[in-house]
């Protein structure tokens, strides 16, 4: 199928005047389908290293192509949008709150928890995952197990360019309210982001534990994170540009529960 969407894909972009047929659009439904179900992801975790499919991006692009906007009606509310919204039963074994939306291709896994929040197209949320109330999960973000996305997290969502990392957030982190995460910025495993923190890819990440230790677009695992500032001077004067601040890592002694604790508890991190 990957290579067969690659072709497919290329072949568009080469002849603007190609007609897609049927088989093509099977093809193109097929691969979304798997992607509904979680057999395929946008980005996957392989030997220790994340990698973005960039065939699977291009199956979405391809599947907003095949499809028109149409209404879509919800009790006594309509819509108008070419992309249906996942139904869920119990079979599923997600907790969906009403008010809570996953948009078709996105796949959101048993034990998983939607609180009135937003999952868009290829998004992934892990088992044992909280999306609390108003967070919304952005297009291909990923989204590991045992996750807390707090009131009002935007994840950003990355569909193109189709090599471009998403947001990625790994299994057991903590992302304090309004908390915003966009341009592919990696969450390491057991992260705790402090309410208000905002990283995009070009914010500074300094780890004020250490001298000289600055990061960008990744923070490393079980770090605990506040917002800060750093103070840069310019034509007009001196300003405070917004970084986030490492000020310490959660205990790898104890269990993920008491870690979480100890670490809210330990630097005073308002979530």
């Amino acid at each position: 199928m990957k290579n067969e969407i690659l072709n497919l894909h290329q072949t568009l972009a080469d002849n603007k005047d190609y007609q897609i047929t049927q088989a093509d659009k099977d093809l193109i439904l097929s691969a979304m389908n798997d992607l509904d179900s979680g057999k395929i992801r946008v980005s996957e975790k392989v030997e220790g290293k994340w990698i973005t499919n960039e065939w699977v991006k291009k199956s979405i692009l391809l599947y907003f192509r095949i499809t028109t906007n149409k209404v879509i009606n919800s009790g006594d509310l309509s819509y108008f949008d070419k992309i249906p919204v996942k139904k869920f039963t119990e079979t599923n074994g997600v907790r969906v709150v009403p008010q809570a939306i996953a948009r078709f291709g996105s796949f959101v896994e048993s034990g998983a928890i939607l609180m009135p929040s937003y999952v868009n197209i290829g998004a992934y949320v892990g088992a044992g995952t909280m999306v609390d109330t108003w967070a919304t999960v952005g297009s291909c973000a990923q989204v590991g197990k045992n996750v807390h996305l707090s009131g009002g997290v935007g994840l950003g969502g990355v569909l193109e360019p189709a090599q471009a990392q998403p947001v990625i957030v790994e299994d057991d982190c903590f992302v304090g309210s309004r908390c915003i995460v966009v341009e592919g910025v990696h969450l390491e495993p057991g992260v705790v982001l402090g309410a208000g923190v905002t990283i995009t890819a070009s914010t500074k990440i300094i780890d004020v534990t250490q001298k000289d230790v600055v990061y960008k677009g990744r923070i490393p695992a079980n770090s605990v994170v506040i917002p800060g500032v750093e103070m840069k001077t310019y034509p007009a004067g001196t300003f405070g540009v917004p970084s986030a601040l490492i000020i310490g890592q959660r205990k790898e002694s104890t269990n993920k529960k008491t870690s979480l604790n100890d670490a809210l508890r330990d630097f005073n991190v308002s979530v």
